[in-house]
C-alpha cells in the first residue's frame, strides 16, 4: 500500500505545528528542579532580626513541651510514627526552623508615615545582609511591598526600590531572594513589576533576568475577568519569565467573595474554586503554587492550643493532598504542626512510593504497570520528602535501589543512565 504521507506532508504539518512547538517550549518548560519551600512565614517589616528564625524555632519546640511533647502532639493528631516524627521536626526546628520568610511592608506592617517607612525598610535590609553575612538566613527570604493599586502604588514602589538599593549595597543579592506583590488585579500590574525589576537590574548592574517575583491571588478579579478570561494565568506570561510562583490570599480573597469572616477559611469553596484554577495555571509552567494561612493561632490556654494545633495539622494536609506544596505560618506555634502534617505527608506514603518506583527502575514485575510520568510523579514525592527532611537518603537507597541523584534525574525528567 502506497504511503500517502510523503515529505511534503510532514513538511505541512511542522509548519502548521511550528508556533504550538515554540508555545510549548517557552510557556511550558516543566518543573525547574529548584527546591520550594514547604511554608513562608510573614513578619511585620520592623520586627525582623537576623535572630528571629532561631528563636521561633525555639519557642516552637518550647510550645510543643519539647521532644516527648512533640511525640504526644503527632499521636494526638493520629499520625503513624510519632516518636520518629518527634525526632525529625525537632531536628528542623533547630537546624531550619523557618524555610522562607517574608519581611512584611503590607497588611502585617501596616500604613506608617513615609519617613518611619523609609527608616523600617533600610533597617530590614541591613538586618538581611547581617543574616546573610552569618550564615543566619533562611534558605529563601526577601520583603512584600504594598501594592500597585492607587493609593498605595507610590509607596510600594518606593519600598522595593529603597530596600533593594541598601541590600545591594552590600554586595550580591541572596540566592534565595524573594520578591512579593500583593493584591494583583490585572496582568498590567504584572508587566508594571517586570518593569520595575529591569530598571532595578539596570540601576545596579545585575544580570539580566535576576530578579523574580511572586504574585498574590487576592482579588476574584484576577480569576475571572470581566471578558471571562483568566488573569492568572495570563499574568505568568506576561511576566517574561519572571514570575517565581502564586500565592493564594485566604481573607483578603474570602472578604472580596462576600464571605462573612467567621467562615473565611482555607477550605471555604471559594478559596478551593481560586486554588483549583490557580493550579491549572501554573501547571507545567515551572511556577510554584502556595496555600495561605489560617489565622487561629495555637496560643492561650491548652485547650484552645490543643484545638488550633489540630485544625492548622488538617488544613496543612489537606493542600498537600491537592498537590498545593506550601503554605503559609502567621505565627511560630504553627511551626509544629507545619512540619509535624508535611512530615507525616511525605513519609506515611514513603513504604508504597519506593517500592513502586524500585520496580519501575530495575524492572520488577509487579502488580502496578506505571507509565513513565507516574514514574516521576513517585520520584518528584519522594524527592520532596528528602528536599525538607522528611526522608533520608538512606530510606531512599533501601525502598527504591537508587542513589538521590538517580531519584532526582527521574524527578526532574533528566538522563539517569
Amino acid at each position: 500500500m502506497n504511503n500517502p504521507f510523503d515529505e511534503s506532508t510532514l513538511a505541512s504539518v511542522e509548519t502548521l505545528l511550528a508556533d504550538t512547538d515554540q508555545l510549548l517550549e517557552q510557556s511550558y518548560p516543566g518543573d525547574t528542579g529548584a527546591r520550594q519551600p514547604i511554608h513562608t512565614v510573614y513578619v511585620p517589616g520592623d520586627k525582623y532580626t537576623p535572630d528571629l528564625p532561631a528563636a521561633w524555632g525555639h519557642n516552637a519546640v518550647v510550645a510543643a513541651g519539647g521532644l516527648v511533647g512533640l511525640s504526644m502532639l503527632a499521636t494526638k493528631l493520629d499520625l503513624a510514627e510519632p516518636q520518629r516524627l518527634a525526632e525529625l521536626v525537632a531536628q528542623k526546628l533547630a537546624s531550619e526552623p523557618i524555610e522562607d520568610l517574608r519581611i512584611d511592608f503590607e497588611d502585617g506592617y501596616g500604613n506608617r508615615s513615609d519617613a518611619e517607612e523609609d527608616a523600617a525598610v533600610l533597617a530590614a535590609a541591613d538586618s538581611l545582609a547581617a543574616a546573610v553575612a552569618a550564615g543566619k538566613a533562611p534558605s529563601f527570604i526577601g520583603i512584600r511591598f504594598k501594592c500597585f493599586e492607587t493609593p498605595t502604588r507610590a509607596r510600594g514602589i518606593r519600598t522595593l526600590g529603597l530596600f533593594i538599593a541598601r541590600l545591594l549595597s552590600h554586595g550580591e543579592p541572596p540566592e534565595g531572594l524573594r520578591l512579593t506583590l500583593p493584591k494583583v488585579t490585572t496582568v498590567d500590574q504584572v508587566k508594571a513589576m517586570v518593569l520595575l525589576v529591569q530598571k532595578l537590574e539596570q540601576a545596579h548592574g545585575l544580570e539580566a533576568g535576576r530578579l523574580h517575583f511572586e504574585v498574590q491571588v487576592e482579588t476574584p478579579q484576577v480569576i475571572i475577568a470581566a471578558d471571562g478570561t483568566h488573569p492568572v494565568a495570563q499574568l505568568i506570561h506576561a511576566g517574561e519569565g519572571r514570575v517565581s510562583s502564586l500565592h493564594y490570599g485566604t481573607y483578603d480573597y474570602s472578604a472580596s467573595m462576600g464571605v462573612a469572616a467567621g467562615y473565611q477559611s482555607m477550605e471555604h469553596p471559594v478559596a478551593d474554586y481560586a486554588k483549583d484554577v490557580m493550579q491549572v495555571a501554573v501547571a507545567g509552567t515551572g511556577v510554584e503554587l502556595s496555600d495561605g494561612s489560617t489565622n487561629i493561632i495555637p496560643a492561650g490556654d491548652p485547650e484552645n492550643m490543643a484545638e488550633a494545633w489540630a485544625l492548622h495539622a488538617r488544613l496543612v494536609s489537606r493542600h498537600l493532598a491537592r498537590g498545593i506544596y506550601q503554605g503559609w505560618d502567621l505565627h511560630e506555634n504553627q511551626l509544629p504542626t507545619r512540619y509535624l502534617a508535611t512530615f507525616a505527608f511525605f513519609r506515611e506514603g514513603l513504604q508504597a512510593a519506593g517500592t513502586r518506583l524500585r520496580n519501575y527502575v530495575h524492572q520488577i514485575s509487579s502488580t502496578i504497570m506505571d507509565e513513565p510520568a507516574t514514574a516521576r510523579a513517585l520520584a518528584r514525592y519522594i524527592h520532596r520528602g528528602v528536599t525538607c527532611g522528611a526522608v533520608s537518603a538512606e530510606e531512599v537507597a533501601e525502598l527504591a535501589q537508587i542513589t538521590l541523584s538517580e531519584l532526582e534525574a527521574i524527578a526532574l525528567n533528566r538522563s539517569h543512565a
